[in-house]
């Protein structure tokens, strides 16, 4: 990762946190992958797009949650192209991640996937096609509208956790509720670094409400009460695949401009095993 996309925060921090805070605060970030719109294809590498048609081995079953219907196709992206030497997460070296969500285009939006509810775990899904496969495009379900095709480029930069995520509560669970780490002014910088459309690759996430690590954590531990302790060890365990925010261009719009999240153990990404991701979302 230059120093350039790691800058920004590093001087964030040390402009309203004390020196020694600041550090530690640091330690923190983590290197993900910010995805845009690609606005010169030409030039930019292109490494992945929005809606379209997804590229499936004839092997692979349009992805379907029972009893519903088929999940529409959000995302894809070619993990070759991918800069993902720059990740701390072991992102495939090629090969294709597809990412597909019951959006609520056949019931308008009554059946919702959440982590608390096993039951509706299916309408979220992450395949990987290896790169030997043979594919071709797949025509999108009867009752389905594919979005429209958005390329993607893809720049390495540094990501803050939420703050009020267990691991930053780990950190600095011995400050005071009235320390800068937690005051206005610290909160609107982060706020504002991270405004705008924010597709990302691995990273922190960047929740619309709460740590999204936490849901999957109470999903994934059977929902029990929230303040089992648990939660925040399980949180620690999971980290961020795929976030796909709210995006006009490719005419997602997810509740009040929300977003997706793909969540996986580090231990079944190195193996592979995608059929374990859990899946969130969150609107304002």
């Amino acid at each position: 990762m230059t120093e350039s996309t790691v800058d920004p925060l590093h001087a964030l921090a040390h402009t309203h946190l004390p020196a020694d805070i600041a550090e530690r605060w640091i330690g923190l970030l983590r290197p993900g992958l910010r995805l845009e719109k690609a606005t010169a294809p030409g030039t930019t590498p292109v490494v992945g797009r929005l809606g379209g048609l997804p590229e499936l081995s004839e092997a692979t079953e349009w992805p379907v949650w029972e009893g519903h219907g088929p999940l529409a196709f959000i995302a894809s992206l070619d993990c070759a192209l991918l800069p993902s030497a720059a990740l701390d997460i072991a992102i495939p070296k090629d090969g294709t991640l597809a990412f597909f969500y019951f959006d609520g285009q056949l019931d308008d939006g009554s059946a919702l996937v959440e982590p608390r509810e096993p039951d509706t775990w299916a309408g979220a899904r992450v395949l990987y096609v290896p790169a030997d496969v043979p594919t071709a495009a797949r025509p999108t379900p009867e009752g389905l509208r594919p979005y429209p095709e958005v390329p993607l480029t893809a720049r390495a930069e540094a990501t803050a956790p939420y703050s009020w995520h267990p691991l930053v509560d780990r950190e600095f669970t011995s400050l005071p509720d009235d320390h800068p780490l937690w005051g206005e002014d610290f909160q609107e910088a982060l706020w504002d670094h991270s405004a705008g459309t924010d597709h990302r690759l691995g990273g922190h996430a960047n929740p619309v409400q709460d740590a999204v690590e936490s849901e999957v954590a109470h999903g994934a531990l059977g929902s029990p009460p929230w303040d089992d302790p648990r939660i925040d060890e399980e949180a620690l365990r999971w980290v961020l695949l795929a976030q796909i925010d709210t995006d006009h261009d490719a005419d997602m719009m997810w509740g009040d401009c929300g977003a997706l999240y793909w969540l996986i153990r580090p231990e079944d990404l190195a193996a592979r095993r995608f059929d374990r991701a859990m899946f969130t979302w969150q609107c304002g």
